[in-house]
């Protein structure tokens, strides 16, 4: 009989292929991935099941994460930035 393949949190698989791209091999951005993600309080710890935390941050997709960092770390309001999808950073609109 086939073991039965569990679906992957997006938030995690996402961050694997982005690991994957920077050419780290598919086991080691796999490992990489579900530490930092633990580490960040988005997966329950030696889980790759997502805490509410993981759920409200896989929810908000790629550009409510990039706004979101950008916003923490400027103390500015997320509606002040702009997301480009190339290269997954929200920068301050222009005005």
């Amino acid at each position: 009989m086939a073991k039965s393949k569990k679906k992957q949190p997006a938030i995690l698989n996402r961050l694997v292929g982005q690991l994957e791209r920077k050419g780290m091999s598919k086991s080691k951005a796999h490992a990489v991935a579900i530490s930092t993600l633990q580490k960040s309080g988005s997966l329950k710890k030696n889980t790759k099941k997502l805490t509410v935390k993981g759920k409200k941050r896989q929810k908000m997709g790629a550009e409510g994460r990039a706004k979101d960092r950008a916003a923490s770390k400027s103390n500015k309001k997320k509606s002040q930035y702009v997301y480009s999808k190339k290269t997954n950073r929200a920068t301050l609109k222009k005005k």
